[in-house]
């Protein structure tokens, strides 16, 4: 039996997971751990270091010795350095689905995942939290939206990151990026047979928040 309740968001990119998590955790009480942010955080270290991107060894290597840490106020470091504005640049955006292709660095990253996950009340978002990462979750979600809307939130994420992107550009790296995930050999992105589906394409963020917290707490 688990000493603490977990939650698992999946869902596509810019699907409102991150957003919603953050709040459903303040409001809980619970520990937000933003996996995404460390599938960004050992690309970018891919990329900041000259490592072949299509190197799955050689990223393996790096990810040994390279020390991510989600600090309680959202930055992301990076053996100590803040990266927390880096890791959402296009460059990155762009190459984080074929890093997350490579089954060594899920398992890592998964075993990292596993060992916040055990030690308070956690929430989690991902690709594949409730199907694999903590697949005996308390509490399973999986959000939905449209790729447009998607791609409108993304760009107006990157507008509070200070980051210029292209709106019909974003759209199509969104569906690329879901084609990948949906297909990727090692946990691929799928809806968990016990999770709660919710299509945020026309729901406010509370009105989603307000949902799972009444999930939860009923």
């Amino acid at each position: 039996m688990k000493e603490f309740i977990q939650i698992a968001i999946d869902g596509p990119a810019a699907a409102g997971k991150s957003t919603i998590a953050k709040i459903v955790a303040k409001q809980l009480g619970f520990v937000y751990i933003d996996t995404g942010a460390m599938y960004r955080a050992i690309t970018w270290a891919t990329l900041n270091n000259g490592v072949n991107i299509n190197n799955e060894n050689a990223i393996t290597t790096l990810l040994a010795k390279t020390d991510i840490v989600l600090t309680p106020d959202a930055k992301v470091l990076v053996n100590d350095e803040d990266v927390s504005k880096q890791i959402r640049e296009p460059n990155v955006t762009s190459l984080v689905s074929q890093v997350a292709t490579y089954a060594a660095i899920r398992e890592e990253l998964k075993n990292r995942q596993v060992m916040l996950a055990n030690s308070a009340n956690v929430i989690l978002d991902g690709r594949d939290i409730g199907t694999n990462v903590l697949p005996n979750a308390n509490f399973k979600f999986f959000l939905i939206a449209d790729a447009h809307i998607r791609a409108l939130r993304r760009y107006k994420e990157n507008l509070e990151f200070g980051i210029k992107s292209d709106l019909d550009s974003l759209e199509k790296e969104i569906n690329e990026r879901d084609e990948m995930d949906i297909n990727r050999k090692h946990s691929p992105l799928k809806q968990a047979k016990d999770a709660i589906l919710i299509d945020t394409s026309a729901l406010s963020i509370n009105e989603v928040v307000d949902k799972m917290v009444g999930f939860v707490l009923k």
